[in-house]
């Protein structure tokens, strides 16, 4: 295992105990926990046999293996951009709807004395 390997290694396994600790004083939801728990397995697996992941970039037509690793890495990226765009509208249409129910309720009170 080469130093790279053993720093991913590493790196992942304080990736996966961050996250352990954040969802265990409810800082992180599961369902984001488990989309990072489930980035930090692939990780290990490949940090601690190489090979596997330089066969897998060879077999669909990737030559130089790390290539593919920053491909994988904005494709994810970009996910989470899109998902998290996705969050935020719908917690701003939720924002705006609270907040106008909010609004008609002071006024029912305001209009009751």
């Amino acid at each position: 295992m080469t130093g790279v390997h053993l720093t991913v290694l590493l790196s992942t396994g304080a990736a996966v105990a961050a996250v352990v600790e954040l969802l265990r004083r409810r800082h992180l939801r599961e369902k984001y926990a488990v989309v990072w728990l489930a980035v930090c397995l692939p990780m290990i697996v490949f940090a601690i046999a190489p090979n596997l992941f330089n066969r897998l970039a060879h077999a669909i037509g990737v030559i130089n293996p790390p290539d593919l690793l920053t491909v994988l890495a904005c494709l994810f990226l970009l996910v989470v951009c899109v998902y998290m765009s996705w969050e935020l509208g719908r917690l701003e249409d939720r924002t705006r709807r609270l907040a106008e129910e909010v609004a008609l309720l002071r006024r029912d009170v305001g209009a009751g004395h």
